[in-house]
């Protein structure tokens, strides 16, 4: 993994580089931003069982064909849709892996109150537990691409002596990974499965179990 990833734009192959559809002219990154707008706008309106493509080239004034030349259908639409919102999230050094991981979980917090946000996610979410492309699509474009903010942050906490370096790679790819479940799966859970508030104060308390574990700080 590397720990700044760039962030692909809807149809871009990381793998080999390749941009997939049909050649002609350049995509406009103004009509990609309104029509992934206007999906979470008609996800939040309609829901999925009703949202359609022709919804949303309506809301986002492009043609029909415009949408299908960038995207195949409306699962992959919507996915690219809550993967945008995601890739907005981002993790300043704020000089301790403590502080860094706060201030990510209160964004990520802040992030699931949006009601586009919160529609999309579990709809997606909901969708994919009979529809197995779509929860590929899912860890392609929003879960790995979101575990650049766990490399990053153990990074830096390494650098600054705070984590120790591991010379594994298996077991760093492991240690990434579930240190994201653990940040993400209690986020969300709390927030919309639970729908409790993710403050200051709650945000403080699970910090404190992710760095010290049941067991609490060392006792001076």
């Amino acid at each position: 993994m590397v720990s700044a990833m760039r962030n692909p734009s809807p149809g871009h192959d990381t793998t080999t580089g390749a941009t997939h559809g049909r050649t002609g002219r350049p995509r406009s990154a103004a009509a990609d931003t309104a029509i992934l707008a206007a999906t979470r706008d008609a996800l939040v309106d309609l829901g999925w069982s009703k949202l359609t493509m022709s919804d949303v080239s309506a809301r986002a004034g492009v043609a029909k064909t415009t949408l299908y030349r960038r995207w195949a259908g409306k699962n992959e639409l919507v996915v690219d849709a809550v993967a945008e919102l995601f890739d907005a999230l981002e993790l300043p050094d704020r000089g301790s892996l403590e502080a860094d991981i706060e201030y990510v979980v209160l964004q990520f917090a802040d992030l699931l109150r949006r009601p586009e946000a919160r529609t999309a996610l579990m709809a997606v979410v909901a969708e994919s537990t009979r529809d197995e492309a779509l929860r590929d699509r899912i860890r392609s474009a929003i879960v790995d691409r979101q575990k650049r903010l766990v490399v990053l942050g153990r990074e830096r906490a390494q650098a600054r002596g705070e984590l120790p370096y591991e010379e594994d790679e298996v077991l760093t790819g492991r240690t990434t990974d579930l240190i994201f479940d653990v940040i993400a799966g209690t986020v969300v859970h709390r927030a919309l499965v639970s729908s409790e508030p993710v403050d200051e104060c709650w945000v403080a308390t699970f910090t404190a179990l992710l760095m010290h574990g049941l067991l609490g700080p060392p006792q001076a």
